[in-house]
């Protein structure tokens, strides 16, 4: 599987116009170092801003351009930035990139750490100078081991430079950046994790209020951006907000460009940056090259194991996150997955269990009992050995660990698929309940939310 932007037989055409995530990559796929990337116009925007824009300035911009959010939850960035303190009296401040990337089915983010290390530097930079903050982590999933390499060779060569440390572009801000490599745990994607991890903590998620804008890191103000977030602020800053807006199709309330791919057995799996409101039939079949000789497409997911599944006629939704909302679902990463006709859809969501039951930190009750609950009852479909009543007691769990019912977001996530499954594949469930089992007594079943 490819880990660069082309498409099918590299046809592709990549420009700084159409194309400013990836652009500067190299076809041969080795990383863009400084020299490379300061001759691909590299650094220019970061001058641009140190020199001719205010703070705010730059903060307004960005939330002009509608930037939002990459890594799933899709909030809008201008508006986060402008949730940090404006009173200048605090003068430690932090801006933290989230590059735990541990969503199945997702690898964007450890293309452009491993690719274009210097994008994510400079776009860290300039949101450093909005943000007013003098230290930035790049908290990193620990199996990324390419990426930390590649980031902090990155890191010593913009330090030689004078583009971090102190007076930077002799503006007289200073910016320290480093690469912390976390132990490896899906929760740290939670942004409040994330800071407990670096801090050396447990990695709980945290009450909120009050929100890491205001109590973050060690007590400070700190913001929080993923990766690909972040990679896109150079060119809103470079090339302005009109452009930036013009290069979503039509139709699309999210705006810019977006890395999206496909995975499974696809002819063409890899990843691709392109406009926010493109069709999933376009993203499948004029990108992936549509499914293998032998295979039929059965089911797919839009952004990752957190969402829920589709079916084929869903592929004309547009890719942007009201377009896959109205057929039911979020547009989570943008890296979708092909399900074939082979897949048993029990066995499947049984292994998305297991791997969420044991991502969870275990620090509320619905997530800590209700997913292991859920494999349990799985592993009977799966086996043949289940219960009737065992269905609607997944229902339940569903409707028990959903939005709004646990501490944070990693239960809501994790049970989507699993709703999204029993809806449009219930036989294949039913299927594993044993002939001659005895029905599951009504007080074992957790009530059904809204029946």
């Amino acid at each position: 599987m490819t880990l660069t932007s082309f498409g099918p037989a590299n046809l592709i055409k990549r420009s700084a116009e159409t194309h400013p995530l990836t652009w500067r990559l190299r076809d041969d796929g080795e990383p863009v170092w400084l020299d490379e990337y300061q001759a691909k116009n590299g650094y220019a925007a970061a001058r641009k801003a140190f020199a001719d824009m205010g703070q705010d300035d730059i903060v307004q911009t960005v939330k002009d351009a509608g930037l939002k959010g990459r890594g799933g939850a899709g909030f809008p960035t201008g508006v986060k930035w402008g949730l940090m303190p404006k009173d200048e009296s605090i003068n430690i401040r932090y801006l933290l990139c989230n590059a735990d990337e541990m969503e199945p089915n997702t690898w964007k983010d450890r293309m452009l750490m491993e690719q274009l290390p210097h994008l994510l530097i400079e776009g860290m930079l300039i949101s450093a100078r909005a943000l007013k903050t003098y230290r930035g982590y790049i908290f990193l999933r620990g199996e990324y081991t390419t990426a930390a390499k590649h980031l902090n060779r990155a890191v010593e060569e913009a330090k030689a430079a004078g583009l971090l440390g102190k007076n930077i572009l002799g503006s007289g801000f200073d910016f320290e950046l480093f690469v912390h490599t976390g132990a490896g745990r899906y929760i740290c994607g939670e942004e409040t994790a994330l800071i407990n991890s670096l801090e050396g903590r447990r990695a709980n998620p945290r009450s909120k209020p009050p929100f890491p804008a205001a109590v973050g890191v060690w007590g400070k103000p700190t913001c929080v951006n993923n990766v690909e977030t972040l990679c896109n602020v150079p060119a809103i800053i470079a090339d302005g907000v009109d452009w930036y807006k013009s290069l979503a199709r039509e139709g699309s309330e999210d705006m810019g460009t977006k890395l999206m791919g496909f995975s499974g057995k696809v002819k063409n799996p890899g990843l691709w940056e392109l406009p926010f409101g493109v069709t999933a039939r376009e993203l499948f079949e004029d990108y992936a090259g549509g499914m293998r000789d032998g295979y039929t497409l059965k089911a797919w997911q839009p952004g990752g194991a957190g969402t829920g599944f589709l079916l084929p006629e869903h592929l004309d939704a547009q890719m942007y996150a009201g377009g896959i909302g109205k057929v039911g679902t979020r547009m989570g990463t943008g890296l979708a997955m092909a399900v074939d006709n082979t897949v048993n859809m029990v066995s499947l969501l049984r292994n998305m269990e297991q791997f969420f039951a044991r991502e969870s930190c275990g620090f509320c009750t619905p997530c800590r009992d209700g997913l292991p609950w859920s494999v349990k009852l799985l592993m009977a479909l799966e086996n043949g050995e289940g219960r009737e009543g065992d269905i609607e007691t997944l229902l339940g769990l569903v409707g028990f660990l959903g939005p709004g019912k646990t501490f944070c977001a990693h239960a809501p996530g994790a049970v989507e698929p699993l709703g999204s499954a029993i809806k449009y594949f219930r036989s294949e469930f039913e299927a594993g309940i044993a002939p001659t089992s005895a029905a599951v007594p009504p007080l074992a079943r957790p009530i059904i939310v809204g029946a």
